[in-house]
């Protein structure tokens, strides 16, 4: 551990974070504290509980105890500028909590067009239905952008890259502009984690994360939290205490054992995906490689100047072809399995159809040549990347055949 407050790299910092001594004792990780009841040594310590809310004081389960807390904490200590962190049961809880604290009737919440399917349809469901009018906008235009807001927009929700199709907006721009409008900006943070893009030293006001992903990097738990400075982390902790919201312990270390490795997994599946995205930009049968990492592809540069890092998930969109083509080349595929998450130890394939979950944006994306539409979502694993790049060849040889 890093008791010297000596500065230090992400990757050494994520050995040591939330390894308090008085949460570990002797051993190396924080053990599981299975618990809903926190025991008082009398009624004066009773009576003084409830006046203290904070990490690290018991008071019940819905609270948490060292596995809990040492994970929210190693994820503030990864995330500049935060004051504290709050756990979730899923990545979609998380957005869930974060928007419910930050709206109220009447309210508008602007969110990115290209987002994740559960966030856009929790902007048309549930917040709709508690009287806040959710507003659509393409974060590659900022004009637009800008011109979206009104007196009554306080929240922006924006994703880099965005969800299926990949493109990357100019964040601290964004950031910048809600703030000069009144408004609280929150990042949906999963694709580089806070170690590729460290969003409130961007001007992010709340970076959320989907810990089902990278973090578990396993895919066996659900989890999600949200990092903010100190105003908004209390208003968050009030609202998921309110909610109810709370993750259990042994997730919580599974999450902790997951979270040590996440540098030198993300540097493999970000090197193995660039990898297999430069391969896949050479072949005929392709029409685009939706990956801001790889040079010359849409939104590279602003990945270059604002990230430090990536990770293994992009798409590609076919050049010609139908979804009967797109398909035989997923099912063909033998290395990847078909499922809907990312961030594991496994490579993943996705058939995708962005344009069902777009009211603005165009699918695909520009420059495209007409019949270019139908795309698959890859979520590179801890493969050998010659063997990926190998399976794939062959499944195109599916793609091709009539």
């Amino acid at each position: 551990m890093n008791d010297s407050q000596v500065p230090v790299a992400p990757a050494t910092t994520i050995v040591g974070a939330g390894r308090r001594e008085e949460w570990t004792g002797a051993v190396v990780n924080p053990p599981i504290w299975r618990a809903s009841t926190h025991l008082y040594a009398n009624t004066a310590a009773l009576a003084e509980g409830p006046r203290h809310n904070e990490d690290g004081r018991f008071f019940y389960g819905r609270r948490g105890a060292p596995t809990q807390w040492a994970l929210a904490e190693a994820l503030t200590q990864l995330e500049p500028g935060a004051a504290g962190t709050v756990l979730y049961p899923s990545g979609v809880a998380a957005l869930a909590g974060v928007l419910l604290t930050l709206l109220r009737p009447g309210d508008v919440v602007l969110i990115a067009d290209n987002a994740y399917d559960p966030t856009r349809s929790m902007g048309t469901g549930l917040l709709s239905d508690l009287g806040v009018e959710p507003r659509f906008f393409d974060p590659l235009d900022l004009t637009a952008y800008q011109a979206a807001f009104c007196e009554r927009t306080r929240a922006v929700l924006m994703e880099a890259p965005g969800s299926l199709s990949m493109e990357m907006c100019d964040l601290p721009a964004m950031a910048r502009i809600a703030r000069e409008k009144g408004a609280i900006s929150v990042l949906d943070n999963t694709w580089a984690s806070a170690l590729g893009f460290q969003a409130l030293e961007h001007g992010i006001d709340i970076s959320v994360q989907a810990l089902t992903k990278h973090v578990g990097g396993h895919s066996d738990l659900m989890m999600g939290s949200a990092s903010a400075g100190p105003e908004l982390y209390a208003r968050l902790r009030t609202r998921a205490q309110q909610l109810g919201h709370v993750v259990s312990p042994d997730d919580a270390a599974l999450a902790l054992r997951g979270l040590r490795t996440l540098h030198v997994r993300l540097k493999q599946s970000t090197q193995s995906a660039l990898n297999i995205a430069t391969w896949l930009s050479e072949r005929p049968e392709v029409g685009q490689v939706l990956c801001p990492m790889l040079p010359g592809s849409l939104g590279h540069e602003l990945w270059k100047r604002d990230f430090t890092g990536g990770c293994g998930l992009f798409s590609m969109v076919f050049r010609g072809g139908d979804m009967a083509a797109r398909n035989r080349f997923v099912d063909a595929l033998r290395l990847f399995g078909i499922g809907y998450s990312w961030g594991g130890f496994e490579s993943l394939a996705l058939p995708i159809a962005p344009q069902a979950y777009r009211t603005v944006m165009p699918w695909p994306p520009e420059p495209a040549q007409d019949g270019d539409r139908y795309g698959v979502r890859f979520a590179i694993g801890l493969e050998d990347a010659d063997d990926l790049i190998a399976d794939i060849e062959q499944a195109l040889s599916a793609w091709a055949r009539p």
